[in-house]
Protein backbone atom coordinates (compact mmCIF):
# COMPACT_ATOMS: atom_id res chain seq x y z
CA UNK A 1 0.00 0.00 0.00
CA UNK A 2 1.48 3.35 -1.05
CA UNK A 3 1.50 6.75 0.60
CA UNK A 4 -1.95 7.47 -0.85
CA UNK A 5 -3.46 4.66 1.20
CA UNK A 6 -4.51 2.65 -1.86
CA UNK A 7 -3.75 -0.96 -2.69
CA UNK A 8 -2.44 -0.97 -6.26
CA UNK A 9 -3.95 -3.20 -8.94
CA UNK A 10 -2.80 -1.57 -12.19
CA UNK A 11 -5.44 -1.28 -14.87
CA UNK A 12 -6.49 1.05 -17.67
CA UNK A 13 -4.90 4.53 -17.20
CA UNK A 14 -7.37 6.82 -15.50
CA UNK A 15 -9.25 3.87 -14.03
CA UNK A 16 -6.63 2.28 -11.79
CA UNK A 17 -8.74 -0.22 -9.86
CA UNK A 18 -6.91 0.32 -6.61
CA UNK A 19 -8.83 -0.08 -3.39
CA UNK A 20 -8.73 3.08 -1.31
CA UNK A 21 -8.19 2.80 2.43
CA UNK A 22 -11.68 3.84 3.48
CA UNK A 23 -10.63 4.26 7.11
CA UNK A 24 -8.72 7.43 6.20
CA UNK A 25 -10.10 10.66 4.70
CA UNK A 26 -10.22 10.92 0.95
CA UNK A 27 -12.53 10.47 -1.98
CA UNK A 28 -12.98 7.98 -4.76
CA UNK A 29 -13.50 8.55 -8.48
CA UNK A 30 -17.14 8.60 -9.54
CA UNK A 31 -17.97 5.81 -12.00
CA UNK A 32 -20.92 6.10 -14.37
CA UNK A 33 -22.28 4.03 -17.23
CA UNK A 34 -24.06 6.75 -19.22
CA UNK A 35 -22.96 10.33 -18.56
CA UNK A 36 -20.85 12.25 -16.08
CA UNK A 37 -20.09 15.79 -14.93
CA UNK A 38 -17.23 17.17 -12.86
CA UNK A 39 -17.18 20.80 -11.68
CA UNK A 40 -15.74 22.75 -8.76
CA UNK A 41 -19.13 23.49 -7.16
CA UNK A 42 -21.95 21.09 -6.18
CA UNK A 43 -24.76 23.34 -7.44
CA UNK A 44 -23.03 23.62 -10.80
CA UNK A 45 -22.65 19.85 -11.05
CA UNK A 46 -26.31 19.34 -10.09
CA UNK A 47 -27.48 21.76 -12.79
CA UNK A 48 -25.51 19.87 -15.44
CA UNK A 49 -26.77 16.46 -14.32
CA UNK A 50 -30.37 17.65 -14.42
CA UNK A 51 -29.90 18.82 -18.01
CA UNK A 52 -28.28 15.52 -19.01
CA UNK A 53 -30.97 13.41 -17.37
CA UNK A 54 -33.66 15.41 -19.16
CA UNK A 55 -32.10 14.65 -22.56
CA UNK A 56 -29.71 17.55 -23.08
CA UNK A 57 -26.23 17.02 -24.49
CA UNK A 58 -22.80 17.88 -23.12
CA UNK A 59 -22.85 21.46 -24.40
CA UNK A 60 -26.30 22.11 -22.96
CA UNK A 61 -25.22 20.75 -19.60
CA UNK A 62 -21.95 22.67 -19.59
CA UNK A 63 -23.60 26.02 -20.28
CA UNK A 64 -26.21 25.47 -17.57
CA UNK A 65 -23.45 24.51 -15.13
CA UNK A 66 -21.12 27.41 -15.85
CA UNK A 67 -23.98 29.92 -15.71
CA UNK A 68 -24.89 28.65 -12.24
CA UNK A 69 -21.30 28.95 -11.13
CA UNK A 70 -21.19 32.53 -12.37
CA UNK A 71 -23.79 33.22 -9.67
CA UNK A 72 -22.79 30.95 -6.79
CA UNK A 73 -18.99 31.33 -7.08
CA UNK A 74 -18.78 35.03 -7.94
CA UNK A 75 -15.19 35.66 -6.97
CA UNK A 76 -13.99 32.91 -9.33
CA UNK A 77 -16.08 33.53 -12.42
CA UNK A 78 -18.93 35.53 -13.89
CA UNK A 79 -20.63 36.80 -17.00
CA UNK A 80 -18.19 39.69 -16.87
CA UNK A 81 -15.34 37.31 -17.71
CA UNK A 82 -13.96 35.10 -20.48
CA UNK A 83 -14.40 31.53 -21.68
CA UNK A 84 -12.45 28.91 -23.65
CA UNK A 85 -13.69 25.49 -24.72
CA UNK A 86 -12.69 22.28 -26.47
CA UNK A 87 -15.60 20.21 -27.71
CA UNK A 88 -15.27 16.68 -29.11
CA UNK A 89 -18.52 15.51 -30.75
CA UNK A 90 -19.00 11.77 -30.92
CA UNK A 91 -16.99 10.38 -33.82
CA UNK A 92 -14.82 13.48 -34.26
CA UNK A 93 -11.14 12.69 -34.70
CA UNK A 94 -10.10 16.05 -33.22
CA UNK A 95 -11.85 18.53 -30.94
CA UNK A 96 -13.28 21.90 -31.93
CA UNK A 97 -11.59 24.81 -30.16
CA UNK A 98 -13.29 28.06 -29.16
CA UNK A 99 -11.50 31.21 -28.03
CA UNK A 100 -14.11 33.16 -26.10
CA UNK A 101 -11.77 35.75 -24.63
CA UNK A 102 -12.49 39.45 -24.99
CA UNK A 103 -10.53 42.21 -26.61
CA UNK A 104 -9.20 45.55 -25.45
CA UNK A 105 -10.94 48.80 -26.46
CA UNK A 106 -10.26 50.14 -29.94
CA UNK A 107 -8.60 53.19 -28.37
CA UNK A 108 -6.14 51.14 -26.26
CA UNK A 109 -2.78 52.05 -27.84
CA UNK A 110 0.31 51.33 -25.75
CA UNK A 111 1.64 54.81 -26.58
CA UNK A 112 -1.44 56.35 -24.92
CA UNK A 113 -0.60 54.62 -21.63
CA UNK A 114 3.10 55.45 -21.83
CA UNK A 115 2.46 59.12 -22.51
CA UNK A 116 0.29 59.34 -19.39
CA UNK A 117 2.35 57.07 -17.17
CA UNK A 118 -0.60 54.73 -16.68
CA UNK A 119 0.08 51.19 -15.46
CA UNK A 120 -2.26 48.21 -15.72
CA UNK A 121 -3.27 47.94 -12.07
CA UNK A 122 -5.55 45.09 -10.89
CA UNK A 123 -8.50 47.34 -10.00
CA UNK A 124 -8.05 49.77 -12.87
CA UNK A 125 -10.64 50.07 -15.68
CA UNK A 126 -7.70 49.67 -18.06
CA UNK A 127 -7.35 46.06 -16.89
CA UNK A 128 -10.90 45.33 -18.08
CA UNK A 129 -11.24 43.87 -21.57
CA UNK A 130 -14.64 43.31 -23.18
CA UNK A 131 -16.03 40.16 -21.50
CA UNK A 132 -16.23 37.23 -23.91
CA UNK A 133 -18.08 34.57 -21.93
CA UNK A 134 -21.70 35.24 -22.90
CA UNK A 135 -20.91 35.39 -26.61
CA UNK A 136 -18.89 32.17 -26.30
CA UNK A 137 -21.76 30.32 -24.60
CA UNK A 138 -24.16 31.42 -27.32
CA UNK A 139 -21.76 30.31 -30.05
CA UNK A 140 -21.32 26.86 -28.50
CA UNK A 141 -25.07 26.41 -28.21
CA UNK A 142 -25.79 27.69 -31.72
CA UNK A 143 -23.26 25.28 -33.20
CA UNK A 144 -23.62 22.22 -30.99
CA UNK A 145 -26.39 22.56 -28.42
CA UNK A 146 -29.94 21.24 -28.41
CA UNK A 147 -31.44 23.69 -25.87
CA UNK A 148 -31.86 27.45 -25.96
CA UNK A 149 -29.68 29.80 -23.95
CA UNK A 150 -32.83 31.14 -22.32
CA UNK A 151 -33.81 27.71 -21.02
CA UNK A 152 -30.34 26.88 -19.77
CA UNK A 153 -29.97 30.15 -17.85
CA UNK A 154 -33.03 29.46 -15.71
CA UNK A 155 -31.21 27.64 -12.86
CA UNK A 156 -28.69 30.50 -12.61
CA UNK A 157 -31.51 33.05 -12.60
CA UNK A 158 -33.27 31.21 -9.78
CA UNK A 159 -30.12 31.10 -7.63
CA UNK A 160 -29.46 34.80 -8.23
CA UNK A 161 -33.07 35.75 -7.43
CA UNK A 162 -33.99 33.29 -4.66
CA UNK A 163 -30.56 32.82 -3.11
CA UNK A 164 -27.85 30.20 -2.68
CA UNK A 165 -25.81 28.97 0.30
CA UNK A 166 -22.14 29.92 0.30
CA UNK A 167 -19.96 26.81 0.17
CA UNK A 168 -16.86 26.40 2.40
CA UNK A 169 -14.06 27.01 -0.12
CA UNK A 170 -16.02 29.87 -1.66
CA UNK A 171 -16.40 31.43 1.79
CA UNK A 172 -12.68 31.11 2.49
CA UNK A 173 -11.67 32.82 -0.73
CA UNK A 174 -14.40 35.43 -0.28
CA UNK A 175 -12.99 36.33 3.13
CA UNK A 176 -9.57 36.86 1.58
CA UNK A 177 -10.91 39.21 -1.09
CA UNK A 178 -12.87 41.71 0.99
CA UNK A 179 -10.49 44.56 0.25
CA UNK A 180 -10.91 44.08 -3.51
CA UNK A 181 -14.70 44.59 -3.47
CA UNK A 182 -14.81 47.04 -0.57
CA UNK A 183 -13.23 49.71 -2.77
CA UNK A 184 -16.14 49.79 -5.23
CA UNK A 185 -19.55 50.95 -3.91
CA UNK A 186 -21.62 48.66 -6.14
CA UNK A 187 -19.36 45.68 -5.43
CA UNK A 188 -19.44 46.27 -1.69
CA UNK A 189 -23.23 46.51 -1.73
CA UNK A 190 -23.47 43.29 -3.74
CA UNK A 191 -20.86 41.06 -2.12
CA UNK A 192 -20.38 42.25 1.48
CA UNK A 193 -22.64 42.14 4.52
CA UNK A 194 -21.95 45.06 6.85
CA UNK A 195 -18.53 45.31 5.24
CA UNK A 196 -17.70 41.64 5.75
CA UNK A 197 -17.64 38.54 3.58
CA UNK A 198 -20.53 36.11 4.05
CA UNK A 199 -19.77 33.05 6.13
CA UNK A 200 -20.23 29.39 5.28
CA UNK A 201 -23.88 28.60 4.64
CA UNK A 202 -24.97 32.23 4.36
CA UNK A 203 -27.75 32.69 1.81
CA UNK A 204 -26.74 35.28 -0.79
CA UNK A 205 -28.95 36.88 -3.44
CA UNK A 206 -28.05 39.03 -6.44
CA UNK A 207 -31.32 40.47 -7.84
CA UNK A 208 -29.65 42.86 -10.29
CA UNK A 209 -27.60 40.02 -11.77
CA UNK A 210 -30.78 37.93 -11.94
CA UNK A 211 -32.44 40.65 -14.01
CA UNK A 212 -29.45 40.82 -16.33
CA UNK A 213 -29.42 37.05 -16.79
CA UNK A 214 -33.15 37.20 -17.53
CA UNK A 215 -32.49 39.84 -20.15
CA UNK A 216 -29.83 37.64 -21.77
CA UNK A 217 -32.25 34.70 -21.62
CA UNK A 218 -34.81 36.75 -23.54
CA UNK A 219 -32.58 38.55 -26.03
CA UNK A 220 -29.54 36.29 -26.32
CA UNK A 221 -26.04 37.79 -26.31
CA UNK A 222 -27.43 41.07 -27.63
CA UNK A 223 -29.01 41.45 -24.20
CA UNK A 224 -25.49 41.74 -22.81
CA UNK A 225 -23.48 43.42 -25.55
CA UNK A 226 -26.11 45.96 -26.59
CA UNK A 227 -28.77 47.99 -24.83
CA UNK A 228 -29.05 48.81 -21.10
CA UNK A 229 -26.51 46.26 -19.81
CA UNK A 230 -23.73 47.35 -22.16
CA UNK A 231 -24.60 50.99 -21.54
CA UNK A 232 -24.33 50.47 -17.78
CA UNK A 233 -20.96 48.72 -18.06
CA UNK A 234 -19.46 51.24 -20.47
CA UNK A 235 -20.70 54.20 -18.42
CA UNK A 236 -19.10 52.83 -15.27
CA UNK A 237 -15.79 52.10 -16.96
CA UNK A 238 -15.65 55.52 -18.61
CA UNK A 239 -16.47 57.22 -15.31
CA UNK A 240 -13.34 55.55 -13.97
CA UNK A 241 -11.23 56.67 -16.93
CA UNK A 242 -11.60 53.65 -19.19
CA UNK A 243 -11.47 53.83 -22.98
CA UNK A 244 -14.36 51.44 -23.66
CA UNK A 245 -17.18 52.29 -26.06
CA UNK A 246 -20.52 50.74 -26.92
CA UNK A 247 -19.06 49.79 -30.29
CA UNK A 248 -16.33 47.77 -28.52
CA UNK A 249 -19.11 45.73 -26.90
CA UNK A 250 -21.36 45.49 -29.96
CA UNK A 251 -18.54 44.02 -32.07
CA UNK A 252 -17.47 41.40 -29.53
CA UNK A 253 -17.35 37.89 -30.98
CA UNK A 254 -15.75 34.53 -30.11
CA UNK A 255 -13.54 32.72 -32.59
CA UNK A 256 -13.39 29.09 -33.70
CA UNK A 257 -9.69 28.26 -33.83
CA UNK A 258 -7.55 25.27 -34.76
CA UNK A 259 -6.32 23.42 -31.66
CA UNK A 260 -2.64 22.68 -31.16
CA UNK A 261 -1.57 19.14 -30.39
CA UNK A 262 1.29 16.82 -29.61
CA UNK A 263 1.60 13.08 -29.06
CA UNK A 264 2.58 11.84 -25.61
CA UNK A 265 3.04 8.14 -24.80
CA UNK A 266 0.57 7.16 -27.53
CA UNK A 267 -2.05 9.80 -26.60
CA UNK A 268 -2.91 12.94 -28.54
CA UNK A 269 -3.07 15.96 -26.24
CA UNK A 270 -5.11 18.91 -27.55
CA UNK A 271 -5.04 22.48 -26.32
CA UNK A 272 -6.42 25.80 -27.52
CA UNK A 273 -3.74 27.76 -29.40
CA UNK A 274 -2.40 31.16 -28.40
CA UNK A 275 -3.63 33.62 -27.18
CA UNK A 276 -3.98 30.91 -24.50
CA UNK A 277 -1.00 29.26 -22.79
CA UNK A 278 -1.99 25.70 -23.76
CA UNK A 279 0.96 25.51 -26.16
CA UNK A 280 3.25 25.53 -23.10
CA UNK A 281 1.66 22.25 -21.96
CA UNK A 282 2.64 20.56 -25.21
CA UNK A 283 6.15 21.99 -25.05
CA UNK A 284 6.71 20.55 -21.58
CA UNK A 285 5.26 17.17 -22.52
CA UNK A 286 7.58 17.05 -25.53
CA UNK A 287 10.56 17.57 -23.21
CA UNK A 288 9.33 14.87 -20.85
CA UNK A 289 9.29 12.26 -23.62
CA UNK A 290 13.08 12.09 -23.17
CA UNK A 291 12.57 10.79 -19.62
CA UNK A 292 11.01 7.69 -18.07
CA UNK A 293 8.79 9.68 -15.73
CA UNK A 294 7.27 6.50 -14.29
CA UNK A 295 10.63 5.38 -12.89
CA UNK A 296 11.89 8.71 -11.59
CA UNK A 297 12.16 9.26 -7.87
CA UNK A 298 9.84 11.92 -6.46
CA UNK A 299 12.80 14.28 -6.09
CA UNK A 300 13.94 13.75 -9.68
CA UNK A 301 10.39 14.18 -10.97
CA UNK A 302 9.81 17.49 -9.19
CA UNK A 303 13.24 18.73 -10.30
CA UNK A 304 12.59 17.72 -13.92
CA UNK A 305 9.16 19.35 -13.92
CA UNK A 306 10.66 22.57 -12.53
CA UNK A 307 13.33 22.70 -15.22
CA UNK A 308 10.92 21.91 -18.07
CA UNK A 309 8.51 24.48 -16.66
CA UNK A 310 11.17 27.20 -16.71
CA UNK A 311 11.95 26.45 -20.34
CA UNK A 312 8.33 26.57 -21.51
CA UNK A 313 7.23 29.56 -19.45
CA UNK A 314 10.25 31.60 -20.49
CA UNK A 315 9.16 31.19 -24.11
CA UNK A 316 5.52 31.74 -23.18
CA UNK A 317 6.25 35.13 -21.68
CA UNK A 318 8.47 36.17 -24.57
CA UNK A 319 6.31 34.98 -27.48
CA UNK A 320 2.66 34.16 -26.65
CA UNK A 321 0.15 36.81 -27.71
CA UNK A 322 -2.90 37.40 -29.87
CA UNK A 323 -2.03 35.47 -33.06
CA UNK A 324 -4.35 37.63 -35.15
CA UNK A 325 -2.02 40.56 -34.59
CA UNK A 326 1.28 38.79 -33.88
CA UNK A 327 2.83 35.66 -35.35
CA UNK A 328 3.41 33.08 -32.63
CA UNK A 329 6.03 30.51 -33.82
CA UNK A 330 3.90 27.49 -32.96
CA UNK A 331 5.60 25.14 -35.42
CA UNK A 332 9.06 25.95 -34.08
CA UNK A 333 8.00 25.57 -30.44
CA UNK A 334 6.56 22.13 -31.19
CA UNK A 335 9.50 21.08 -33.37
CA UNK A 336 12.05 18.41 -32.65
CA UNK A 337 14.71 21.13 -32.74
CA UNK A 338 13.10 23.06 -29.87
CA UNK A 339 12.45 19.86 -27.94
CA UNK A 340 16.09 18.80 -28.26
CA UNK A 341 17.35 22.25 -27.30
CA UNK A 342 15.12 22.45 -24.22
CA UNK A 343 16.00 18.92 -23.17
CA UNK A 344 19.71 19.64 -23.60
CA UNK A 345 19.46 22.66 -21.32
CA UNK A 346 18.27 20.53 -18.40
CA UNK A 347 20.80 19.22 -15.90
CA UNK A 348 19.25 16.60 -13.63
CA UNK A 349 21.85 17.37 -10.97
CA UNK A 350 21.32 21.09 -10.56
CA UNK A 351 18.82 23.87 -11.13
CA UNK A 352 19.19 26.32 -13.96
CA UNK A 353 19.65 29.97 -13.27
CA UNK A 354 16.16 31.15 -12.30
CA UNK A 355 14.06 32.79 -14.97
CA UNK A 356 12.35 35.82 -13.46
CA UNK A 357 9.15 36.60 -15.35
CA UNK A 358 8.30 40.30 -15.45
CA UNK A 359 4.91 41.50 -14.28
CA UNK A 360 3.95 38.21 -12.63
CA UNK A 361 0.93 38.91 -10.40
CA UNK A 362 1.28 38.74 -6.64
CA UNK A 363 1.54 35.03 -5.71
CA UNK A 364 -1.48 35.41 -3.40
CA UNK A 365 -3.59 35.77 -6.52
CA UNK A 366 -1.94 33.23 -8.81
CA UNK A 367 -3.73 30.02 -7.91
CA UNK A 368 -7.25 30.74 -6.72
CA UNK A 369 -9.40 32.07 -9.46
CA UNK A 370 -11.23 30.39 -12.37
CA UNK A 371 -13.74 27.59 -12.76
CA UNK A 372 -13.32 24.56 -14.99
CA UNK A 373 -15.77 21.77 -15.84
CA UNK A 374 -15.84 18.49 -17.77
CA UNK A 375 -18.96 16.88 -19.23
CA UNK A 376 -19.46 13.62 -21.16
CA UNK A 377 -23.01 12.83 -22.27
CA UNK A 378 -24.77 9.54 -23.04
CA UNK A 379 -23.81 9.75 -26.73
CA UNK A 380 -20.11 10.22 -26.00
CA UNK A 381 -19.91 13.95 -26.76
CA UNK A 382 -17.27 15.55 -24.52
CA UNK A 383 -16.94 19.16 -23.39
CA UNK A 384 -13.95 20.77 -21.72
CA UNK A 385 -14.85 24.32 -20.65
CA UNK A 386 -13.22 27.01 -18.54
CA UNK A 387 -14.61 30.39 -17.46
CA UNK A 388 -12.78 33.09 -15.50
CA UNK A 389 -12.65 36.64 -14.17
CA UNK A 390 -8.88 36.22 -13.56
CA UNK A 391 -8.06 37.43 -10.03
CA UNK A 392 -10.40 37.09 -7.05
CA UNK A 393 -13.47 39.22 -7.85
CA UNK A 394 -11.63 40.33 -11.00
CA UNK A 395 -11.22 44.09 -11.19
CA UNK A 396 -13.55 44.56 -8.23
CA UNK A 397 -15.63 46.85 -10.45
CA UNK A 398 -19.37 46.14 -10.62
CA UNK A 399 -21.64 47.93 -13.07
CA UNK A 400 -24.20 49.48 -10.67
CA UNK A 401 -27.49 48.86 -12.49
CA UNK A 402 -26.83 45.50 -14.17
CA UNK A 403 -24.87 43.87 -11.34
CA UNK A 404 -22.13 42.68 -13.72
CA UNK A 405 -18.79 42.19 -11.98
CA UNK A 406 -15.98 42.80 -14.46
CA UNK A 407 -12.81 40.76 -14.83
CA UNK A 408 -9.29 42.19 -15.02
CA UNK A 409 -7.89 39.97 -17.76
CA UNK A 410 -6.17 42.96 -19.39
CA UNK A 411 -3.69 42.76 -16.51
CA UNK A 412 -1.96 40.05 -18.58
CA UNK A 413 -1.00 42.64 -21.21
CA UNK A 414 2.30 44.45 -21.08
CA UNK A 415 2.84 48.10 -21.90
CA UNK A 416 5.97 47.49 -23.90
CA UNK A 417 6.07 48.59 -27.55
CA UNK A 418 7.68 45.89 -29.65
CA UNK A 419 6.66 43.07 -27.33
CA UNK A 420 4.09 40.72 -28.93
CA UNK A 421 1.84 40.97 -25.87
CA UNK A 422 1.87 44.74 -25.54
CA UNK A 423 -1.59 46.25 -25.20
CA UNK A 424 -3.11 47.43 -28.46
CA UNK A 425 -6.45 48.19 -30.11
CA UNK A 426 -9.01 45.35 -30.18
CA UNK A 427 -6.39 42.89 -29.01
CA UNK A 428 -6.62 39.78 -26.84
CA UNK A 429 -4.04 39.42 -24.05
CA UNK A 430 -2.00 36.30 -23.45
CA UNK A 431 -4.45 34.15 -21.53
CA UNK A 432 -3.86 31.71 -18.69
CA UNK A 433 -7.13 29.72 -18.78
CA UNK A 434 -6.87 26.52 -20.81
CA UNK A 435 -9.21 23.57 -21.31
CA UNK A 436 -7.63 20.28 -22.37
CA UNK A 437 -8.76 17.23 -24.33
CA UNK A 438 -7.05 13.84 -24.53
CA UNK A 439 -7.61 11.51 -27.49
CA UNK A 440 -6.19 8.21 -28.72
CA UNK A 441 -6.51 6.54 -32.11
CA UNK A 442 -9.08 9.13 -33.15
CA UNK A 443 -11.33 8.60 -30.11
CA UNK A 444 -11.91 10.91 -27.18
CA UNK A 445 -10.30 9.71 -23.96
CA UNK A 446 -10.77 12.58 -21.49
CA UNK A 447 -11.86 16.19 -21.22
CA UNK A 448 -9.64 17.65 -18.49
CA UNK A 449 -8.55 20.91 -16.98
CA UNK A 450 -6.73 22.44 -14.05
CA UNK A 451 -7.58 25.80 -12.50
CA UNK A 452 -4.99 28.11 -11.02
CA UNK A 453 -3.93 31.10 -13.11
CA UNK A 454 -0.39 30.81 -14.37
CA UNK A 455 -0.04 27.34 -12.85
CA UNK A 456 -2.53 25.80 -15.28
CA UNK A 457 -0.06 24.70 -17.96
CA UNK A 458 2.11 23.00 -15.35
CA UNK A 459 -1.06 21.59 -13.83
CA UNK A 460 -2.04 19.89 -17.07
CA UNK A 461 1.38 18.25 -17.15
CA UNK A 462 1.19 17.06 -13.56
CA UNK A 463 -2.33 15.68 -14.04
CA UNK A 464 -1.63 13.84 -17.30
CA UNK A 465 1.70 12.38 -16.22
CA UNK A 466 0.13 11.27 -12.95
CA UNK A 467 -2.37 9.18 -14.87
CA UNK A 468 -0.40 8.11 -17.95
CA UNK A 469 3.07 7.65 -16.46
CA UNK A 470 2.48 6.95 -12.78
CA UNK A 471 -0.66 4.83 -13.10
CA UNK A 472 -2.79 6.92 -10.74
CA UNK A 473 -6.54 6.94 -11.13
CA UNK A 474 -8.19 10.24 -12.00
CA UNK A 475 -8.89 11.17 -8.39
CA UNK A 476 -5.43 10.21 -7.14
CA UNK A 477 -3.86 12.31 -9.89
CA UNK A 478 -5.94 15.33 -8.83
CA UNK A 479 -5.21 14.74 -5.14
CA UNK A 480 -1.43 14.44 -5.56
CA UNK A 481 0.70 17.30 -4.13
CA UNK A 482 1.62 19.98 -6.65
CA UNK A 483 4.71 22.01 -7.38
CA UNK A 484 5.23 25.02 -9.62
CA UNK A 485 8.50 26.66 -10.64
CA UNK A 486 7.88 30.37 -11.08
CA UNK A 487 9.51 33.66 -10.17
CA UNK A 488 12.86 32.04 -9.51
CA UNK A 489 11.59 29.48 -7.00
CA UNK A 490 9.62 26.25 -6.73
CA UNK A 491 6.33 26.62 -4.90
CA UNK A 492 5.32 23.38 -3.17
CA UNK A 493 2.19 22.11 -1.54
CA UNK A 494 2.43 19.92 1.57
CA UNK A 495 2.50 16.17 1.05
CA UNK A 496 5.79 15.54 -0.75
CA UNK A 497 7.97 12.77 0.62
CA UNK A 498 10.67 13.18 3.20
CA UNK A 499 13.83 14.72 1.82
CA UNK A 500 12.31 16.16 -1.37
CA UNK A 501 12.51 19.78 -0.24
CA UNK A 502 16.05 19.36 1.05
CA UNK A 503 17.04 17.56 -2.13
CA UNK A 504 15.71 20.36 -4.29
CA UNK A 505 17.56 22.93 -2.23
CA UNK A 506 20.76 20.93 -2.58
CA UNK A 507 20.34 21.15 -6.36
CA UNK A 508 20.06 24.91 -6.17
CA UNK A 509 16.29 25.44 -6.10
CA UNK A 510 14.72 28.05 -3.86
CA UNK A 511 11.71 26.23 -2.45
CA UNK A 512 8.61 28.15 -1.35
CA UNK A 513 5.89 26.61 0.84
CA UNK A 514 2.56 27.18 -0.91
CA UNK A 515 0.46 29.80 0.89
CA UNK A 516 -2.63 27.76 0.05
CA UNK A 517 -3.89 25.14 -2.39
CA UNK A 518 -2.42 25.42 -5.88
CA UNK A 519 -5.37 25.49 -8.23
CA UNK A 520 -8.03 22.83 -8.65
CA UNK A 521 -9.10 20.53 -11.45
CA UNK A 522 -11.56 18.12 -13.02
CA UNK A 523 -11.36 15.23 -15.47
CA UNK A 524 -13.60 12.52 -16.91
CA UNK A 525 -11.87 9.44 -18.32
CA UNK A 526 -13.77 7.46 -20.96
CA UNK A 527 -13.00 3.76 -20.61
CA UNK A 528 -14.59 2.19 -23.68
CA UNK A 529 -13.29 -1.27 -22.93
CA UNK A 530 -15.18 -1.43 -19.62
CA UNK A 531 -18.03 0.78 -20.79
CA UNK A 532 -17.68 3.25 -17.92
CA UNK A 533 -16.75 6.86 -17.24
CA UNK A 534 -14.40 7.69 -14.35
CA UNK A 535 -14.82 11.26 -13.08
CA UNK A 536 -12.59 13.12 -10.66
CA UNK A 537 -13.03 16.51 -8.99
CA UNK A 538 -10.44 18.40 -6.99
CA UNK A 539 -10.82 18.45 -3.19
CA UNK A 540 -8.94 21.77 -3.11
CA UNK A 541 -12.24 23.32 -4.21
CA UNK A 542 -15.87 22.56 -3.31
CA UNK A 543 -15.66 20.16 -6.24
CA UNK A 544 -18.09 17.42 -7.05
CA UNK A 545 -18.51 14.79 -9.73
CA UNK A 546 -21.76 13.00 -10.52
CA UNK A 547 -22.84 10.47 -13.10
CA UNK A 548 -25.61 8.07 -13.95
Amino acid sequence: MGRTGRRETRDEPGRNRSVRDFSTPGRSPVYAANAAVATSHPLSTLAAIEVLRSGGNAVDAGIAAVAVQCVVDPLMTGIGGDCFALYAPKGARAPIALNGSGRSPAAAHDAWYLERGIALAPTSPHAVTVPGAVAAWAKLLDDHGTRSLGELLQPAIRYAEDGYPVQPRVALDWSRSVERVAGDPASAATYLIDGRAPGVGTIMRHPKLAATLARIAEHGPRGFYEGPVAEDIVARLRDLGGLHTLDDFATAAPEIVTPVTTRYRGYDVYECPPSGQGLAVLMMLNVLTHHDVARLSELDRVHLFAEACKQAYHHRDALFADPVLNRVPVEHLLSEAWRASAHGAIDMGRAQEPVIWPELPNPEHVHKDTVYLSVVDRDGNALSLINSIFQGFGSGITAPESGVLLHNRGLSFRIDPGHPNTIGPRKRPMHTIIPGMLMRDGETVAPFGVMGGHYQAMGHVELLTGIIDRGLDVQEALDAPRSFAYGGGVEMEPGFGEGVVAGLQARGHRTIPASGPIGGGQIIWIDRKAGVLAAGSDPRKDGSALGY
